[in-house]
């Protein structure tokens, strides 16, 4: 497997956690009974802030995590990996860890920062795979 595999494959465990680590608190706040319905309608309280903080942390990665596969993937498949390459994938990784307690915990204008070193370090790893 190449690195860049190996780095998605660890970013998709990451969001398997991410999601645990929003959903024990949002379940405690809003209690199963909303959180196991259908969700009709908005939930009597709202949850603290910073666990709505997790669940846009969450929603996020997702967004991330779509364009970063497609890189890893172009990548690996193509034959280009490279040293380049494996570095900017455990730096989206890296950045996608921090990511989560910087948004938790408000830490602006870090979150960020750390969102855009992910994010150029997915557009480097296109990049080498064009050139």
């Amino acid at each position: 497997m190449t690195p860049e595999l190996t780095a998605l494959t660890l970013a998709a465990l990451l969001q398997a956690v991410q999601y645990v680590v929003y959903a024990i608190p949002a379940n405690l706040e809003l209690g199963t009974r909303y959180t196991a319905g259908s969700r009709d309608r908005a939930p009597d309280q709202s949850m603290s802030k910073r666990t709505a903080r997790l669940g846009r942390a969450l929603d996020n990665h997702f967004e991330g995590l779509i364009l970063f596969a497609i890189a890893a993937t172009v990548i690996s498949v193509s034959g280009q990996s490279s040293t380049l390459s494996a570095i900017c994938a455990y730096t989206y990784l890296i950045a996608r860890i921090l990511y989560i307690p910087a948004y938790a915990y408000g830490l602006n204008p870090w979150r960020s920062i750390i969102w855009a070193v992910g994010f150029l370090s997915t557009l480097i790893i296109l990049m080498v795979a064009l050139f």
